[in-house]
């Protein structure tokens, strides 16, 4: 019960619950600053959060991430409304954290070990930072995205499965698989809940 209540409050201390305004993006292909600043505040915890669940390193995450919204200036102009802004940066970031990681696997380079560096920009409390570092470390793919997209971003269960393509009741059945093997984690760690 904890460990719920500790992902839902990461979750609902950073939603908004503003839509995402699609018509940003042909702005932001027009060198409007102002929607791109405007789209950098709705989306950046979302972005951070899909880069984070899959390079599992902070500064890594938010290279990408910053990098993400480079891309996004140069190219807002070939983006084709289709009502799905949000996976559109998903997309991005996808590729993005994949070239990172080739480059990372031919120079020899491995991401730092979290346990030397759990540096999360926007988790300040320990527990649950904890929480994200646990995450991090015993989640598969799938379920940290989801966790990481929830927790951290404050995405709706439906919205997260709306952008990621995937059946809501995949996500959901993601998430509480995720918090179930986070709980047998940290009980193991010797955290209580």
């Amino acid at each position: 019960m904890f460990l719920y209540m500790t992902m839902e409050g990461l979750a609902k201390r950073s939603r908004s619950d503003q839509p995402l305004d699609e018509g940003l993006l042909p702005r932001v292909g027009q060198g409007d600053r102002a929607a791109l600043e405007a789209l950098y505040v709705q989306t950046e915890k979302a972005v951070y959060a899909l880069a984070l669940s899959i390079l599992r390193d902070p500064e890594d995450a938010r290279d990408v991430t910053q990098e993400v919204y480079l891309k996004v200036r140069a190219a807002a102009h070939l983006y084709v409304p289709q009502g799905k802004p949000l996976a559109w940066l998903f997309t991005i970031t996808r590729n993005l954290c994949r070239d990172l990681q080739r480059n990372q696997s031919r120079d020899g380079q491995s991401p730092e070990d979290l346990e030397n560096d759990a540096r999360f920009s926007y988790i300040s409390d320990p527990t649950d930072r904890l929480v994200l570092a646990a995450a991090l470390k015993t989640l598969g793919d799938e379920e940290r995205q989801v966790v990481l997209l929830h927790a951290v971003s404050g995405l709706k269960h439906r919205e997260i499965a709306q952008d990621l393509g995937l059946p809501l009741s995949t996500v959901l059945s993601r998430y509480n698989r995720a918090l179930k093997k986070l709980k047998r984690y940290l009980t193991e760690e010797g955290v209580r809940l």
